[in-house]
């Protein structure tokens, strides 16, 4: 398994724009050797295969989305009805610079 050391952990944070206190990545470096600790404990159990994964942590068997519903097209005016900002028969937005 590979390890995670302190040059990792600052290279990464470099890689994403950020950088910590050194009390902050001793914090993390810590933190990342307790789930490696408990990554090798699961890979020790050797009766880990009999078990299936899960997707949930519950049972799911109730699907509690709700039913799709057709909707009807609306006229133009109906929608613009609804639009605080209007202009010349369309929904006036923000200007969007990039």
């Amino acid at each position: 398994m590979k390890t995670v050391d302190l040059k990792k952990l600052q290279i990464a944070a470099n890689r994403l724009c950020f950088d910590m206190s050194d009390e902050e990545y001793q914090t993390l470096l810590n933190e990342f050797k307790t789930v490696v600790r408990q990554m090798e404990l699961i890979a020790e159990d050797k009766t880990i295969d009999r078990y299936e994964p899960m997707i949930y942590p519950f049972p799911c068997e109730v699907n509690a989305l709700r039913e799709d519903e057709p909707i009807r097209p609306s006229s133009r005016d109906e929608i613009l009805k609804n639009a605080n900002n209007k202009l010349a028969g369309q929904i006036k937005v923000k200007k969007v610079n990039g």
